[in-house]
């Protein structure tokens, strides 16, 4: 279960053989034993078998997976805002994509939430918490994946320059209490879901393009929204 790319592999062989790891690796494995739990146990660490430690630039941060099934189906797929094709748009992803389309004053809406394409161009998709149960929205807070996701953007924040961060709703910007702002571009707004949004927080942050000119000044490629 545990993470399969070399990149990271090398970054955090010893936070794998740290106590509190070992045993939330524990529990993890009985909790999916014992419940129906969000993602598929072989997509817990999707996020980062998409986008390489070496070749990460962004980092978005969410919560928790989705906790719904449509048609027999999850809807969390490991990279967080993210669901599979085929699986309907959730809320908080369709005020994203309207952000992008107002940002750059485009009218294509994807018929599809899949965000791997994202994940391919160097976006990290983390959830503060990568498990939870079915139906049960942070039923997972209890286990100790917060200090392994803190220890994640503790490690980028260190170990890499000039990283994106952006960090959506109260939850995403105390993760980000970590992150060196001298060495990297951190960007925060409300939470793209419907009563954050609708109530002024999130529309009109401009996040994306914002991001796209910060990696041009630093000459990587921009992301394609």
């Amino acid at each position: 279960m545990i993470i399969k790319d070399s990149s990271w592999q090398n970054h955090l062989a010893s936070e794998f053989q740290k106590p509190y790891f070992v045993e939330l690796m524990k529990q993890v494995d009985d909790e999916y034993k014992t419940s129906v739990c969000f993602p598929k146990k072989e997509n817990i660490f999707m996020a980062f078998e998409k986008c390489s430690f070496d070749d990460l630039k962004v980092v978005i941060i969410g919560q928790d997976p989705y906790h719904g099934e449509i048609n027999s189906k999850c809807e969390a797929n490991g990279l967080c805002f993210s669901v599979d094709d085929g699986i309907s748009i959730p809320p908080s992803l369709k005020n994203i994509f309207t952000e992008i389309n107002t940002d750059f004053e485009r009218v294509f809406f994807p018929t599809s939430g899949n965000l791997e394409h994202w994940a391919k161009q160097g976006i990290l998709l983390l959830n503060a918490s990568l498990t939870v149960r079915k139906d049960n929205a942070n039923s997972h807070k209890h286990l100790k994946w917060n200090c392994f996701t803190d220890s994640i953007i503790q490690k980028i924040s260190d170990e890499k320059e000039d990283v994106v961060f952006l960090l959506w709703g109260g939850f995403a910007k105390k993760k980000g209490t970590k992150i060196d702002r001298s060495k990297h571009f951190v960007l925060e707004s409300g939470h793209p879901s419907p009563l954050s949004a609708n109530r002024g927080f999130w529309f009109g942050n401009k996040h994306f393009s914002k991001t796209n000119e910060f990696l041009k000044s630093k000459n990587k490629n921009e992301i394609i929204w």
